[in-house]
């Protein structure tokens, strides 16, 4: 028999995976896809992406939230208290501490792919035409630092105190439907509107790479280009025709040679 819980507060064990909980679960999947949609239609036209584009960057988002998810729902289930109130807690980490662990990781990969010149692991770079390799590749990268967040997060609730924040919440909430939607749907949505937004434009192609990429993938520094231009145009073979360049030279040496001479006589 399931454990008993206080004054009957809280759902019940195997809530979250109940046919209510899957429900609200799907509801919020579909509004968490809407914001995505939402954001892409927000992007100014000259820099909107893709359908394809954004479906590899939509995907490999959603896998790390679907990672997060269960492992929350997995999380929740080990504890004899309410279950709800620790997937509360545990989703609430991720949107806080777990987004600088996400924003840190993204920035150590990105800075280390681009030290060791893998140009299809930069996030959101997925060649042209568009490389489903580059896209699995960069996914496994993603999962790896979900994986690295979600250790971090089950670490700092190991510490004491969080036993007594999770009895708290069941109190106010004496509904077990209610308190099921509260933390599956309601508060993972305003918090998902927003971490979804963010991890976003951290995972997506920045403008400004469009720019230092070609279209063979190879990275081109703006230096590098200006330097290529100024070559370009102190060339002495751009505009002119070698000919007429050497006519004009030599009437030149001519007109120097006459002016070098003196301009009077001696009258013998």
């Amino acid at each position: 028999a399931a454990p008993s819980r206080r004054s009957g507060h809280g759902c019940g064990s195997g809530a979250l995976l109940g046919r209510f909980g899957v429900l609200l679960q799907a509801l919020l999947a579909l509004c968490s896809f809407s914001i995505l949609m939402l954001k892409r239609y927000k992007e100014p036209k000259e820099e909107r992406r893709p359908w394809k584009i954004w479906f590899f960057d939509t995907f490999k988002q959603a896998i790390g939230a679907l990672f997060i998810h269960l492992a929350n729902i997995f999380l929740s289930d080990l504890t004899k208290e309410d279950p709800c109130s620790l997937y509360l807690i545990n989703f609430l980490l991720d949107a806080t501490l777990g987004m600088l662990l996400i924003w840190l990781g993204v920035k150590v990969v990105s800075w280390i792919v681009q030290r060791k010149k893998y140009t299809y692991l930069i996030f959101g770079e997925y060649g042209d035409p568009p490389q489903a390799t580059a896209w699995i590749g960069q996914c496994i990268l993603y999962l790896l630092i979900m994986i690295f967040e979600k250790t971090v997060i089950s670490l700092v609730l190991l510490i004491p105190g969080w036993t007594k924040l999770q009895q708290i919440f069941p109190d106010y909430n004496p509904n077990p439907k209610l308190e099921l939607a509260l933390v599956t749907l309601v508060v993972p949505f305003i918090v998902n509107a927003i971490t979804f937004w963010v991890v976003d434009s951290l995972i997506m192609r920045k403008s400004k790479q469009k720019d230092t990429l070609d279209i063979n993938g190879s990275i081109e520094t703006p230096q590098a280009r200006s330097t290529e231009e100024s070559q370009a145009l102190l060339s002495p073979d751009v505009d002119f025709d070698q000919s007429e360049s050497d006519q004009n030279i030599s009437r030149l040496q001519e007109t120097n040679q006459k002016m070098k001479q003196p301009s009077y006589q001696v009258i013998i």
